[in-house]
């Protein structure tokens, strides 16, 4: 069935590129390489630039500077339908006086491909919707019509696949569904996928490597897992999931555990061990972290061990029940607020709101950050769309006047 669509695609470059609009850079020096056959997830907030890389790889922007390649091809000043390039949108863009069999059809036949049916149920059977090839696409459901508007852009071969957010207007458990047919689709055809995103979960679930973009540029790039456990950044720490995080100075290197080299760091009060190879630095004031689910909650004192953290007593302050788990927050005296997700095992929350506590963690499962601690933001604070319309107002009256 997917043997016509085996064929690899192609890698994509991205050199120096920078995109300025009116009052503000969407994006500054990016170099990125994506290598051919990948699924690469471009994960971030609104506003950090992920959507404008893909619309300047689609062609429908053109860069300020830096240039775009395709299969080592400069397409930087290609037009867009000339591009070996096809993108999935969040809303599908079908057209609604079409049947299924003829949206996927379409681009075949203006092209003038040979056997254009043939293909386009070779394509439908890939997304498993050929049985439904005649309906319209108001028959089907949103989950149904985002796998067709999929099976259009796969029948074209494309050397690049572009993703953007095709899965945020479906219910959760759609989502979860869809997002492992993409990842299966994407292996079985062999296309490179580059999917934009700004849910964690969506990114980590499908992607072999996630770049988390921040304010025009890429923070951090690699596996999923590498990511989660070894961020390093602060906002890498608390974009992909949730973090921990204190700052203090470094009091000695080599560590009392004596198994491996560490890092103490001194934190209100207390002291805190990082192992060397997950800290990013290891002198001077530093910030340190751990993921709310390495915690464990105790309600009396633990006995201080080798290998294992413990700070407390502190004080819960909420607990918030999410099904899985349940997350605790407590206020710990120096160190602030501080969350800790706990699986729920047994009935009923762990420790009860207001309850005394301490919490402990395996030393291996902290990091420490690059970051140097109450850094100043890379960007000043972008003008807003009204401010910029109001000076290009006053620009244009003036020029009137002038006249």
């Amino acid at each position: 069935m997917a043997a016509g669509f085996a064929e690899a695609g192609a890698d994509l470059e991205l050199v120096g590129i920078t995109k300025r609009f009116p009052g503000f850079t969407a994006i500054e020096d990016l170099d990125l390489r994506i290598p051919a056959g990948s699924f690469f997830a471009l994960l971030g907030p609104s506003g950090c630039g992920k959507t404008t890389t893909l619309r300047l790889v689609a062609g429908l922007e053109q860069p300020t500077a830096g240039r775009i390649l395709i299969g080592g091809r400069d397409v930087t000043n290609v037009k867009p339908y000339q591009r070996p390039v096809n993108t999935v949108f969040q809303s599908y863009a079908l057209f609604p006086h079409m049947s299924v069999i003829n949206n996927v059809a379409f681009g075949l036949r203006r092209r003038g491909i040979a056997d254009p049916y043939g293909k386009a149920h070779e394509a439908l059977q890939l997304v498993e919707l050929d049985h439904l090839s005649n309906r319209r696409p108001q028959q089907l459901s949103g989950g149904q019509q985002q796998r067709v508007a999929l099976a259009r852009a796969v029948v074209n071969r494309p050397s690049l696949l572009l993703l953007d957010e095709p899965l945020g207007a479906l219910d959760l458990k759609l989502r979860r569904q869809m997002q492992l047919e993409l990842k299966s689709i994407q292996n079985e055809v062999g296309l490179t996928f580059v999917h934009v995103t700004h849910d964690q979960e969506e990114a980590m679930t499908m992607a072999d490597t996630v770049a988390v973009m921040n304010k025009g540029a890429i923070e951090q790039m690699g596996a999923p897992e590498e990511l989660y456990e070894l961020p390093r950044t602060a906002f890498v720490a608390n974009f992909l999931g949730q973090s921990n995080l204190f700052t203090g100075e470094v009091t000695s290197s080599g560590g009392p555990t004596g198994a491996a080299a560490s890092i103490v760091v001194a934190v209100g009060g207390a002291k805190i061990e990082v192992p060397s190879e997950r800290a990013q630095r290891h002198s001077g004031r530093v910030t340190i972290g751990v993921r709310p689910e390495k915690l464990v909650l105790h309600s009396s004192q633990p006995k201080k061990e080798a290998g294992t953290n413990v700070l407390g007593p502190g004080r819960i302050t909420d607990v918030s029940f999410s099904g899985v788990s349940t997350q605790y927050q407590l206020v710990l005296p120096g160190f602030g607020l501080v969350t800790v997700f706990a699986q729920n095992m047994v009935f009923g929350p762990v420790v009860n709101l207001g309850a005394e506590v301490w919490v402990s963690w395996n030393v291996d499962h902290g990091f420490g950050l690059l970051d140097e601690p109450e850094v100043a933001p890379k960007f000043e604070p972008d003008t807003d769309t009204a401010t910029i319309a109001a000076q290009a107002r006053r620009e244009l009256m003036a020029e009137i006047e002038e006249g």
